[in-house]
């Protein structure tokens, strides 16, 4: 897949492989960007700055001359560091930057010592058989290394010498090329393969640093090198057009990523590639898929109603409690840029504003509250969204009660089980109500790796004293998915999570939850003799166990789970603390010997359900004075929901619920 590619040669006329084309057209502007093809190709300025600053200059010298909060406080922290202030993770662009808006020179001076420090030192390591600190983890810091030397650049450019210029380049090119080329990777003419870790895959947090170095090198060093178009057109056409679009449109339906909320959050860094490249080239690339819409509505979603936590799912090895920070804050700002005119923009801006992280906390991020500072799009208000959000591309369900910060907050794992990042959750349940009542017990973990089945609320398999894994490479649809008056009904058929284990013949999990307090989860398991099941709810306060509830008090809540069924189950309690990976952490555990049994649970908060009964494979109860019965099939997905004498059908089928 290829584009018109242009270069802006003269003022008003731009020369392109198809010809010339007029150059007066704002960035970003033209025909409808959701449709490939039919809009115009990229065109690349020949003069420095070429990256970024056309489009935005303006718009950011006028918010330091007006003195605005985000404005001061970058400039400030920029001062410092000119100062002599060691700033961890400061970039030598965020200097380049203050240099290109204020015409001051002190700033590149800085930026370019900072930067030609880097590069001698890694003509050290080359010069020594080595290779540079660049190359180091799989290359996974090039996007930030090399990236940070393409814009100090471009925008330094006329105060770096011609020897140091070409000596940055050489270095940078190389690196680049060492990426997509890994077999037969080289410095200083030596063979240094490595791995190719990622190069092949969008999903992974490794592919976005590839694309900066890419992209950025090949902007800032076009016609100046002759790998610089070449660069361009990787970036461009055989990654993003030929690679990732289509991955992310087969893949990640509904927005976020397959390595969870943790490594996940690196998508801001794609999400600002699509920024810098519609600044820099006027080309639209953001709409080039439905992903990155789509990942505002998710990432809303998997905030929880406190608004100082995500969803903890997947890997989170730099905090394991999944506490919002700087990260989070970054990728919802700049997808807001993106889509500024959007109706959910609004709602993103209020989430921000009212979240924990209502501004950077960490200086080297203030650079982002100063690039995405929005006064045009104002906060509203997060009423009116819809209260439930399916993302099947990366298997999440969410539903909560209300936008209310102390609504009650519900989640549903049922999917692809792809990335080495992702965990052993297929099926899991997490409950929020003011904090956890049934979470994750990564959360507790001083690793923030915690995988394995045990650390999930869902029903685990042993067989032999060893639990039965679920198994990268396979998928846990969720078959079926509607939404009523005051219920959601959602069911996963799990079984393919285990791929083909003679151990499991049938897992499968439905919920019914009831707003705003109550949960009814079903479970058909199906295990060879000699097997044992496990339903287990892990949650950070131990489960008082008394017959068949177990209540659990936490959060300044009170969560009952009641088991209707199976009645020969043992209940127990399991501390994670015996465990040296965690601090805290409890698990309720539920066994019964392998065969084909099912598991019913009425779930509820706060004395929310009353009189709670057995009925075959259903339950009776009353909730909020309205009698409730809930009858599964025995044998299929499906059953009836009766509230207050109304009934309704469950059948499979997954609905589109409304934004």
């Amino acid at each position: 897949m290829h584009s018109t590619w242009c270069v802006v040669v003269a003022a008003g006329l731009v020369a392109c492989s198809g010809g010339a084309v007029d150059g007066d057209g704002e960035p970003g502007q033209g025909t409808d960007p959701g449709q490939p093809g039919a809009q115009p190709g990229p065109t690349f300025s020949g003069d420095h700055p070429r990256i970024y600053l056309s489009a935005n200059r303006d718009r950011l010298a006028a918010a330091l001359t007006a003195g605005r909060p985000a404005a001061k406080r970058f400039k400030a922290m920029v001062d410092h560091w000119v100062g002599g202030d060691d700033i961890w993770g400061f970039d030598a662009w965020n200097a380049a930057l203050v240099g290109q808006l204020t015409g001051d020179a002190k700033y590149c001076k800085a930026a370019i010592a900072m930067i030609d420090a880097e590069v001698v030192a890694a003509e050290a390591a080359i010069r020594g058989g080595n290779a540079p600190e660049v190359a180091g983890d799989s290359y996974l810091g090039i996007g930030d290394r090399i990236g940070d030397l393409a814009l100090t650049y471009d925008w330094c450019f006329s105060a770096i010498s011609k020897d140091r210029r070409t000596a940055w380049l050489a270095y940078a090119n190389q690196a680049v090329w060492n990426v997509w080329n890994y077999k037969t990777a080289m410095w200083g003419g030596k063979k240094l393969a490595w791995s190719g870790w990622a190069t092949d895959d969008p999903s992974d947090n490794y592919y976005y640093s590839f694309l900066r170095a890419t992209m950025l090198l090949g902007l800032a060093a076009h016609d100046e090198i002759p790998d610089a178009a070449g660069w361009l057109r990787e970036f461009h056409d055989t990654k993003l057009l030929g690679e990732l679009v289509p991955t992310f449109d087969a893949d990640l339906v509904g927005g976020g990523s397959r390595e969870g909320t943790g490594y996940g959050v690196s998508m801001r860094d794609l999400f600002h590639l699509y920024d810098v490249w519609n600044a820099s080239t006027g080309e639209v690339i953001a709409n080039r898929t439905g992903h990155t819409r789509a990942s505002m509505l998710s990432f809303i979603h998997q905030t929880v109603p406190t608004l100082d936590r995500i969803a903890p799912t997947g890997d989170h090895s730099r905090d394991s409690t999944a506490a919002l920070f700087d990260y989070h804050r970054s990728y919802l700002q700049e997808l807001v840029a993106l889509f500024p005119k959007d109706p959910v923009a609004p709602r993103a801006q209020a989430l921000l504003a009212a979240s924990s992280v209502p501004q950077m906390a960490g200086q080297f991020m203030f650079v982002d509250d100063f690039l995405y500072d929005r006064p045009d799009v104002a906060p509203t208000t997060l009423d009116g969204l819809g209260t439930a959000y399916h993302a099947p591309g990366i298997g999440e369900l969410y539903a909560r009660s209300g936008w209310d910060k102390h609504a009650t907050w519900v989640n549903l794992i049922a999917g692809p089980f792809t990335q080495s990042h992702a965990h052993q959750d297929q099926g899991s349940l997490m409950i929020y109500k003011d904090g956890w009542l049934a979470y994750d017990a990564n959360v507790a973990s001083h690793s923030g790796l915690a995988q394995q089945l045990d650390a999930h609320s869902l029903v685990r398999i042993t067989d032999g004293g060893h639990n039965v894994e679920q198994q990268r490479g396979t998928e846990s649809p969720l078959v079926a998915l509607h939404r009523g008056a005051g219920f959601l009904y959602a069911a996963a058929d799990l079984t393919p999570a285990y791929d083909g284990s003679p151990v499991v013949q049938q897992v499968q999990r439905e919920v019914v939850y009831l707003e705003p307090d109550a949960i009814v989860v079903y479970d058909r398991v199906k295990t060879r003799a000699g097997s044992q099941q496990i339903w287990q709810l892990a949650s950070p306060a131990a489960p008082a166990i008394a017959g068949t509830r177990a209540t659990i008090t936490t959060a300044g809540h009170t969560l009952a789970v009641e088991r209707v069924a199976p009645a020969a189950a043992s209940a127990t309690s399991f501390d994670f603390r015996s465990d040296d990976d965690f601090t805290g952490g409890f698990r309720l555990d539920e066994t019964i010997a392998g065969g084909d049994n099912r598991f019913l649970h009425v779930v509820f908060i706060d004395g929310a359900a009353s009189s709670v009964a057995g009925s075959g494979d259903g339950a009776t109860f009353t909730l909020a004075g309205k009698p409730v019965a809930v009858q599964f099939n025995h044998d299929r997905i499906g059953g009836t929901l009766t509230i207050d004498g109304h009934a309704t059908t469950l059948s499979a089928g997954v609905d589109t619920l409304p934004e």
